[in-house]
């Protein structure tokens, strides 16, 4: 007999948290833009509690600000929050990357290349934009994951979902899809070879080179 797949059942809480998070990273609602519960509520059909309780757990996830008299708004974009973000990223993913290459099994790798594979046709494809976090995360997770740092491993998901806007800007706008997948293509095969200190190298360069294009085009955004 087959094992049937569980069903995942959403609260209505976690729907518009989705919903609100999509919003927000594609640009749907732009930064600084005031996000009132009532017409949200009206929007998606919910009551104020289920958006009030999504607020909050963006606003935990660096996407909604609330101010005194303002309410809730969209987080703008920011040259310093980019850069802290990716400096964050670099340092920490590169240690974790280190520690989880010589524990990399070839169930790791081949889930890896799986995911890349599926990274890339969604690059392709037009309304496939905002599955490009969730598989880049996927990729990065395959060979991170080995380190046996969960908790390190759940502050990184946290600073990606932080950074997917900005991601998404430097992809879309400045052309970054072509170096991104040369990168992750010569970091797998990196890994692959157990070349530590090579693949650490790579890891830091290909985050710090789409910071810096980041930093540019947000400056042209915010100036």
């Amino acid at each position: 007999m087959s094992r049937s797949t569980p069903i995942i059942h959403k609260t209505r809480t976690q729907v518009v948290v989705e919903v609100l998070r999509e919003k927000i990273l594609s640009g749907d609602i732009a930064a600084g833009e005031p996000l009132r519960q009532s017409a949200l509520a009206d929007e998606l059909n919910v009551s104020r509690i289920p958006v009030r309780e999504a607020l909050l757990q963006l606003e935990a996830e660096g996407l909604v600000k609330f101010e005194a008299h303002k309410g809730a708004t969209a987080t703008k974009l920011s040259v310093e929050q980019a850069t802290e973000l990716f400096e964050l990223r670099a340092l920490i993913e590169t240690d974790l990357l280190a520690k989880a290459i010589p524990k990399l099994e070839d169930e790791d790798l081949l889930k890896a290349e799986k995911v890349l594979d599926e990274l890339e046709s969604a690059f392709k494809q037009e309304d496939a934009v905002s599955t490009w976090s969730e598989l880049n995360t996927r990729f990065h997770t395959c060979l991170y994951s080995p380190a046996d740092h969960p908790h390190t491993l759940e502050v990184v998901h946290g600073l990606n979902t932080n950074c997917d806007r900005y991601i998404r800007l430097q992809l879309l706008l400045a052309g970054g899809i072509p170096q991104a997948e040369q990168d992750h293509r010569e970091l797998l095969s990196l890994c692959k070879n157990k070349e530590i200190d090579k693949a650490v190298e790579l890891l830091r360069a290909h985050i710090l080179h789409a910071a810096k294009a980041i930093r540019k085009l947000v400056a042209q955004q915010v100036g």
